[in-house]
């Protein structure tokens, strides 16, 4: 039988490796040559959407192409730098995926922007079709917590093509469409929302589930940013229905 091999600490001291060492040494040196992973490029920038100047936020990954795009829409009292400081954008991105996160018109950074509808009323469907275009995206996953429903939802109703997967998080609006409507669409869906959610959560659930092709992530302990409450769970639920769509 042979001798067991030197701790690493041990194959530095000696003047001449043996042959086991070697082999240690092989080990360290192809791993010292191993590259490693370039991070996320972070850019901000602007685009004009229907006359109106819209900020954004993009991340993509490092050294690879894209696997698909996401784009990530907000509520009322948050942004694009919800996003940036959650860290859902890096890891979006260091996970393989085009992450654009725009501010919403009349917030944010989009503040100066017009909204082309009141809050709490359906957008036209175009709106983010015109997103869509000036960001050069194809078929997208879209995530769209709470306010943003007004945007997504009649998004989804009218261009589930440019849709790869749709993830609302308790979004507003759903009262505005039919069950019927709802089991039109085949677009693979993440219901997220937090079991404190009193406000939509389980409203939201109750339209959303007439989507024949939904998933839910449900979130204990989280209110309706359950993003913010349980972040570890929200990016784990998220990076797993992703890859489940490659």
């Amino acid at each position: 039988m042979g001798s067991s091999p030197p701790a690493l600490g041990q194959i530095y001291r000696r003047t001449k490796p043996q042959p086991t060492d070697q082999k240690y040494l092989t080990m360290l040196t192809a791993r010292a040559r191993t590259p490693t992973m370039a991070a996320p490029q972070l850019t901000e920038s602007t685009i004009t959407v229907d006359g109106q100047t819209l900020f954004y936020r993009q991340a993509v990954p490092g050294q690879q192409a894209p696997k698909l795009s996401v784009l990530l829409l907000h509520g009322i009292r948050f942004s694009s730098e919800t996003w940036l400081n959650l860290q859902t954008l890096a890891k979006l991105a260091g996970a393989g995926y085009c992450a654009v996160a725009i501010d919403l018109p009349g917030l944010g950074n989009s503040k100066d922007a017009a909204a082309p509808a009141p809050v709490g009323q359906p957008a036209p469907g175009g709106f983010l079709k015109s997103v869509f275009e000036a960001l050069h995206l194809g078929p997208a996953v879209v995530i769209s917590p709470s306010l943003s429903g007004m945007y997504s939802l009649p998004f989804l109703f009218q261009h589930s093509d440019l849709l790869k997967a749709y993830v609302p998080v308790a979004p507003i609006c759903t009262e505005k469409f039919t069950a019927a409507q709802y089991a039109s669409i085949k677009t693979p869906t993440l219901i997220v929302y937090g079991d404190q959610d009193a406000q939509l959560g389980e409203v939201s659930l109750n339209n959303l589930k007439n989507l024949p092709n939904h998933k839910v992530l449900l979130m204990q302990g989280a209110g309706h940013a359950c993003y913010l409450d349980k972040p570890e769970e929200w990016h784990q639920g998220l990076l797993d229905f992703l890859r489940s769509l490659e």
